[in-house]
């Protein structure tokens, strides 16, 4: 069974060949530098080093490499399950009271509109009238 860190530290170590044959090179060109140049590639080289130990540090047991995707390490337990789900609930809840309140406005609305024509005051004959329908089709439309 593979670990799942191994293909991690299996390109973390081509990397570190990688580098170990570019610093022969480099190594193998300074025989014709001057002295103070050569002493201060080796500086800058150890710089480089140094800061690249303490990166390494800070970001090797964040990712982990597998099959082509990277993975979080360790798990989030309830709090980083709640994080994750809480905003989505949020959102689906208040979508719902969104819709069911614009629901309620327009019954109400509806209910305003059947009250004004039951109690205005409109003659009888006005409800048999075939213009009076149309201008409630698109009233109630708007």
């Amino acid at each position: 069974m593979n670990h799942p860190s191994e293909p991690v530290a299996a390109s973390q170590h081509s990397m570190n060949q990688f580098g170990s044959r570019i610093a022969s090179h480099l190594d193998d060109a300074l025989q014709g530098v001057p002295r103070d140049v050569a002493e201060r590639l080796r500086a800058a080289r150890v710089q480089s080093l140094a800061g690249r130990r303490m990166t390494e540090a800070a970001h090797a047991p964040a990712v982990v490499q597998q099959g082509g995707s990277a993975a979080l390490q360790g798990g989030f337990g309830f709090w980083g399950w709640a994080a994750a789900v809480l905003p989505l609930l949020a959102l689906t809840l208040g979508l719902l009271g969104i819709g069911n309140f614009q629901e309620q406005l327009r019954a109400i609305e509806i209910a305003d509109v059947d009250a004004e024509l039951l109690t205005g005051d409109l003659p009888t004959s006005a409800y048999t009238d075939p213009g009076f329908a149309e201008y409630l089709k698109v009233d109630l439309k708007n």
